[in-house]
Order: C-alpha cells, then sequence, then structure tokens
C-alpha cells in the first residue's frame, strides 16, 4: 500500500510540474514581448523606457510615486493624424455643407463661402475668429446628448480625405503603444488638447484607453435648462474656453489638480505645457512627434497651416526634450500598413 501511494504521489507532482511548464509555455511570449514593439531601437525609445524605469525605481534618484506619476498628451497630430487639416474642422467641414440649404447667406459670407467652395487655405488664415465663427454655427444651439449623437455617427463613417480609412484608424499606433506602457508602469494618463471636449469624449476610450474624464479640451457654454419637463445641457454659442498654447497649462491645473511629469506633444500650440512640465522640482519629460515621413503619413513643421512646429523644435535640444522622428524612430505608423 505505501508503495502505491507513493507511485501516486509521483505521479500527481509529476502531472503538476507539466500543467506548470505548460502554462508557463503558453504565457512566455506575453511576459517576453518587448515593449514597444512599433517602435525602432533607437535613442528615443532608450531615452523614454529609461525615464520610465527610473520613475519606478524606488530608492532611486528618479523615483517618483504612483500618485504623481501623471502624464498628458496632445491629440490633433501627436495620438491622431491632422493632416491636410484637423480632424474636428473634417467635422465642421461636413456640418456646415448638411447646414447650407438651412442658411443662404453663407454663399456670400466668411469663413462659410470658403467652406462650401473647398478652399481650405482661406480658412486657414481666417484664424481663431473664423473657427470661431464656424464652430459656434455648427456645434451650438442643441443638447449635449444632441451634440453626442451627432459626432459618434460622424466618426463611425466619416474617412479621412487622404487614406479613405476611417478617422478613428487614423491613430498612430506607437504612441497608443506608449500609453499602455505608461499605465502598465501605474501613470494615469490624460489628453490635453486644443480640440473641442465633447468632441473627444465619445471615442477616446475607444482609441485609447483614455476615459472621458480624462480628457481636457476647448469648451463652448453650457447651461442647464428644460425641455418641457426633461432637465438638459443645452451649448450655447459663446467660447467658454480654450486649451491652447498658454490655455494648456492653466487646463490642466484647472481639471487635472496636479502637474504632469510626463507630456507628449507635436507643435508650438504645446510648447507652454512642455515648459510647465518640465520646470518642476522633480523629474520631468517632454517629447515632440516630428511628422518626417511623407510617404507614410506627412512631413511638416515650421510652415503647416496645421500643427505648425517652430519655435519648441528650435528650443529642444536647449530644453533636453526628445524629438521623435516618425520616419526614422516608428516601425509602423498605422495598423492597417502593409
Amino acid at each position: 500500500m505505501r508503495r502505491s501511494t507513493q507511485a501516486i504521489d509521483a505521479s500527481l507532482a509529476s502531472l503538476f510540474v507539466a500543467l506548470v511548464l505548460l502554462i508557463a509555455a503558453a504565457w512566455s511570449p506575453v511576459l517576453a514581448q518587448e515593449p514597444l514593439p512599433s517602435w525602432k531601437d533607437t535613442p528615443a525609445k532608450t531615452r523614454i523606457m529609461s525615464f520610465v524605469k527610473a520613475t519606478i525605481t524606488e530608492g532611486g534618484e528618479g523615483y517618483v510615486a504612483p500618485a504623481n506619476r501623471i502624464a498628458v498628451f496632445d491629440n490633433d497630430g501627436t495620438l491622431w493624424s491632422e493632416q491636410p487639416y484637423y480632424v474636428q474642422l473634417g467635422f465642421v467641414l461636413d456640418r456646415v455643407k448638411a447646414l447650407a440649404p438651412q442658411h443662404p447667406e453663407w454663399k456670400t459670407r466668411d469663413p462659410f463661402n470658403s467652406i462650401l467652395g473647398g478652399d481650405l487655405k482661406s480658412i486657414a488664415k481666417g484664424g481663431e475668429k473664423g473657427m470661431v465663427d464656424i464652430v459656434m454655427a455648427t456645434h451650438a444651439d442643441m443638447t449635449t446628448d444632441e451634440f453626442n449623437r451627432l459626432v459618434t455617427g460622424w466618426f463611425a463613417a466619416s474617412t479621412h480625405p487622404k487614406t479613405g480609412k476611417l478617422y478613428t484608424d487614423m491613430t498612430y499606433l506607437p504612441m497608443r503603444e506608449l500609453l499602455d506602457y505608461l499605465r502598465a508602469n501605474d501613470f494615469r494618463t490624460y489628453i490635453v488638447s486644443g480640440g473641442g471636449v465633447e468632441f473627444m469624449r465619445p471615442v477616446t476610450e475607444q482609441l485609447y484607453g483614455i476615459p472621458p474624464e480624462q480628457v481636457v479640451g476647448s469648451t463652448i457654454a453650457t447651461q442647464f435648462d428644460l425641455v418641457g419637463d426633461v432637465p438638459v445641457l443645452k451649448r450655447l454659442p459663446k467660447i467658454d474656453f480654450i486649451d491652447d498654447g498658454p490655455g494648456k497649462p492653466v487646463g490642466i491645473n484647472k481639471f487635472i489638480g496636479q502637474r504632469p511629469i510626463f507630456v507628449a506633444g507635436n507643435s508650438d500650440g504645446d510648447y507652454e505645457m512642455m515648459r510647465w512640465t518640465t520646470s518642476g522640482k522633480g523629474p520631468g519629460f517632454a517629447m515632440l512627434v516630428h511628422h518626417t515621413d511623407a510617404d507614410r503619413e506627412y512631413a511638416y513643421d515650421r510652415e503647416s497651416a496645421f500643427g505648425k512646429l517652430d519655435k519648441a523644435l528650435e528650443e529642444a535640444e536647449r530644453r533636453n526634450w526628445l524629438v521623435v522622428d516618425m520616419k526614422n524612430d516608428w516601425r509602423k505608423i498605422f495598423t492597417f500598413e502593409q
């Protein structure tokens, strides 16, 4: 009986070892996967990983407690494509065309006549005031729920003018990997963008894993109202807050309440946010996505009407900001690449 029991015990032990080895074999590809697989093994990837490693190494000079690991990302040109025009401008163009039959006066009124005539250069020259006029005409005088439905429906069907892909497919795979990598190391990730906050929120969790409450953007005035006996929030034709340029650090302070330690941007609209992030007492990391790949995406910087990158690029080396070269640092830009 003793020998029989010992044999059974040995068999069970062997079975247990086999199961452990089987599970380990199944999980080993996941565990061994290299972080940031769409990034080439260049100094850019090394700098990012070195900074993150320093922030999570307890006892080290660069250690940052998890509660203070805040990372903020611009959206246009940093997380998704902003050429040949901002994604939200694409939404605006479609809204103007849809509403034009109700506004015959638009045929002779700037900037609406430029939109209807397809003159994007004139739209860009109109500057902030011209964009405000368009946004008020297409984004206001409706409830927040109505606007959310419009945006959600638009994203489900609208395509990029160059690639023919849905706008939701025009996100940068390396940056999505970076978001995942930071979160895996206990960073909280936020979007801080000049785009409309209610335009971005319907899709940011799906695209980037960033929930609506972690999106900071430009806003228009909103007020409580009653439609019959139903309470609603109504969007008014009045700008509330512009989350761009110097407005970005103001927005971070107002809506997040902590200075970030990691910031990613791509244009001079992110300059002040990068200055503020890297001027804190503790560790601070700033990176610029430099669009250098005309074949796979676009190549632009100082002369671009959308996403102009001049001052920040000029000062990047002096301020020790990482400049990520899209062509040379990224293996793949979009998931749909062959």
